[in-house]
């Protein structure tokens, strides 16, 4: 599987040559059936002959990875306000090119946990059977060094309904505590990086001491990505218990749709510890399944600033206050509980079809993915 990545590696790389030269020749670009077909001729040249080692239909969606990007890349220069930052496709160290997809054909199960994968057989760990009809196979490597194998089956019903509890809440998201409910639940994250931050350091400064190109070298970045898989499980672990205890207990739950990247740029590392965006994305596809609602209210709504009792806007409130007096009623607030309060009262009154819009837009397609360990 190694030299067939670097294959698929180089072929990606062939064709971005390919979509820029013909560009600035003609003024136009190539499509994805274009460069399947011109693909399909070099593979019978002597020189790209090597190319046949790698399945056609991994050739194929190396085109379609391509097309996918400049589709995105072309539909965020048009919007008019960017929520975020999406280059074209381009050029990929072949080496860190890491993974390529079989559609209907090159591999087959077998018996006893094993996987054909072109004219290759390999034994897997299974993590779970197979329910459906098999629509795509993508074999990956991570950074340690360890390839994993991700199957995509369609079902007929992927729901499942979890019991309704008639209870919905509003949730604050900050720095202290990862989640506050308006029912004055405090959700703490882990803060799995924090923990580990003795650990990292001492593998970073060890990959330091070594010689670029050396042997060791490669082997210490293997153990700081060890270091950081292991993290990153444990957070994706805690996040999935976490949305499944919450999901038990509402049947609504209230967001604000935050901007991640700039509270990042304020309070450092720790938000990107925490993982709120993650747990974002598992919350709303656990609620999709499971027939739950999550609603989300605009990011400049004052939920922390405005008074849950008498809506008096406190604009003197700083981000050291954590509690604070009313001046209108005289109410005193919790500065979590008051905000999650906010954001449950208007997120309630919002429309449900703002709501649902937002919920639908989230992609799912990861969490419907069956990982089997190689």
């Amino acid at each position: 599987m190694e030299e067939q990545t670097k294959i698929c590696g180089n072929i990606y790389n062939h064709c971005i040559s390919l979509k820029l030269r013909y560009y600035q020749l003609y003024g136009k670009s190539l499509s994805k059936y274009q460069l399947q077909k011109h693909l399909t001729k070099l593979k019978k040249l002597p020189k790209y002959s090597f190319w046949n080692k790698v399945g056609s239909q991994a050739i194929q969606d190396i085109t379609d990875r391509i097309e996918r990007g400049y589709t995105a890349f072309f539909k965020n220069c048009k919007k008019k306000t960017k929520t975020r930052k999406v280059s074209p496709p381009s050029f990929k160290n072949v080496r860190g090119y890491s993974s390529f997809t079989l559609k209907q054909a090159g591999y087959s199960f077998n018996s006893d946990n094993d996987v054909r994968i072109g004219r290759e057989t390999y034994k897997y760990f299974k993590s779970r059977e197979t329910k459906g009809e098999i629509k795509t196979v993508t074999v990956k490597r991570d950074k340690v060094g360890d390839w994993f194998i991700f199957v995509t089956c369609r079902t007929e019903n992927n729901t499942k309904e979890i019991s309704k509890t008639g209870k919905t809440a509003g949730f604050d998201f900050g720095c202290m505590t990862f989640l506050t409910a308006s029912d004055e639940t405090k959700i703490q994250s882990p803060l799995f990086m924090k923990k580990a931050h003795v650990k990292l350091a001492q593998a970073s400064r060890s990959l330091s001491r070594k010689k670029r190109g050396s042997n060791n070298r490669k082997k210490a970045k293997i153990v700081g990505a060890r270091i950081h898989r292991k993290i990153a499980n444990q957070r994706r672990d805690w996040h999935f218990k976490t949305a499944h205890s919450l999901l038990k207990d509402y049947d609504i739950l209230c967001f604000e749709d935050l901007n991640l990247k700039g509270i990042a740029k304020l309070h450092g590392k720790k938000i990107g510890d925490m993982g709120f965006g993650e747990f974002v994305s598992i919350l709303s596809y656990l609620a999709l399944i499971g027939g739950k609602e999550i609603r989300f209210i605009d990011r400049w709504f004052p939920s922390t600033k405005l008074c849950s009792i008498c809506e008096y806007k406190n604009e003197d409130l700083t981000k050291r206050d954590r509690t604070w007096e009313c001046p209108e009623c005289g109410t005193f607030h919790d500065r979590d509980i008051n905000a999650a309060v906010n954001i449950h009262s208007n997120a309630m009154n919002f429309s449900e079809g703002a709501s649902s819009d937002r919920r639908e837009s989230i992609s799912s397609d990861k969490f419907r993915q069956l990982s089997l360990v190689a």
